[in-house]
């Protein structure tokens, strides 16, 4: 607890997506919640419907890309709340397109926003949390952190380096024996707004990768990992299964994603030209979008989520389970 009744817990990109339905369950619960977004509509509505769940909240428009907008929107949260207990790093942004026809700038804003936007936000909240030694990081992850696909080279780079931001900090505040905790989820495909406001010069719109699952059964998933704070947690099979096939058969991955990835992440329909994009300005400025995407229909409510550690002793055991019986097998076979 902070130094008022109620918690208090940091969203980056909060105003909507995933972010937004991570802000309303803590406002479900109670807490205190701030909202880092670009988009005034958006977190004017976010902010209200936090309130609505049962939270407090406060907004501040800021761009995670800035350390320094960073900084201040933590100084006016701490000050508002009394203390920050969580911060959840969510904001992001992306660019679908062969890596041959991505610009220079283009990489450098996906990584900007993706990668040290999380950077920014985790040194503003150990600079808030370091006092009390306490507190939660959260980082909202990827499968793509471990298995990266065709056409968005910028953002499964961007994930990629996060957990490898998140690794090295572990060890430092081990180190030094630290009480703050970090966490990082692995999300699997998400129906949120970002396929309608991505940037992309793909020729037909975009899609996430099925299985799709709804952004409020992740964003109970994200409150678990923020209260139990296990190393890393996986979220959803697919995501356990695109994990595990990346690190046993790379190489099967890399040709099975040459001849299906493209396929997989667009529909049928033509891409709607001239449409604007979020990677430089956002698109919730004048319109709220809320927490879903266009693919209700296809989302699934429910959704498994694992500690790694425990998916890899349970495979472990079971190759110990069948070894010793082929072991026991071969003995009686050899009689």
């Amino acid at each position: 607890m902070s130094g008022t009744t109620r918690p208090t817990v940091v969203v980056t990109g909060g105003s909507a997506g995933v972010g937004r339905a991570v802000a309303v369950a803590f406002g479900r619960r109670g807490w205190n919640v701030g909202i880092v977004a670009r988009g005034r509509a958006g977190i004017e509505a976010a902010v209200e419907e936090v309130r609505a769940a049962g939270g407090q909240a406060l907004g501040y428009r800021a761009d995670v890309a800035d350390p320094k907008a960073v900084d201040r929107a933590a100084d006016a949260f701490a000050q508002e709340f009394g203390g920050i207990d969580v911060w959840v790093n969510n904001a992001m942004v992306t660019v679908y397109a062969e890596v041959a026809h991505t610009t220079p700038d283009e990489f450098r804003r996906v990584t900007d926003v993706t990668y040290l936007g999380q950077v920014h936000g985790t040194l503003a909240a150990l600079r808030h949390m370091k006092a009390s030694d306490r507190g939660t990081i959260v980082h909202v992850g990827s499968a793509l952190a471990y298995r990266s696909i065709p056409l968005q080279a910028a953002y499964c780079a961007a994930k990629s380096a996060v957990r490898g931001f998140v690794d090295s900090l572990r060890t430092e505040l081990l180190h030094h024996r630290s009480g703050i905790r970090l966490t990082m989820v692995q999300l699997p495909a998400v129906n949120t707004p970002q396929f309608d406001w991505a940037r992309s010069r793909l020729p037909r719109k975009l899609e996430p990768v099925p299985p799709i699952f709804q952004p409020e059964t992740i964003a109970e998933e994200i409150v678990r990992a923020a209260h139990d704070a296990p190393r890393e947690l996986w979220i959803g099979t697919p995501s356990w299964l695109a994990i595990f096939g990346a690190q046993a058969a790379p190489a099967f991955s890399d040709h099975y994603l040459a001849r299906h990835g493209y396929r997989g992440e667009m529909t049928a329909q033509a891409a709607e030209s001239g449409r604007p994009d979020n990677l430089f300005e956002p698109v919730d400025a004048r319109r709220d979008h809320g927490a879903h995407g266009r693919f209700d229909a296809r989302a699934k409510d429910r959704v498994v989520a694992a500690d790694p550690m425990w998916l890899h002793l349970g495979i472990l055991a079971a190759a110990g389970l069948i070894g010793g019986s082929a072991l026991a097998a071969a003995r009686r076979s050899g009689r």
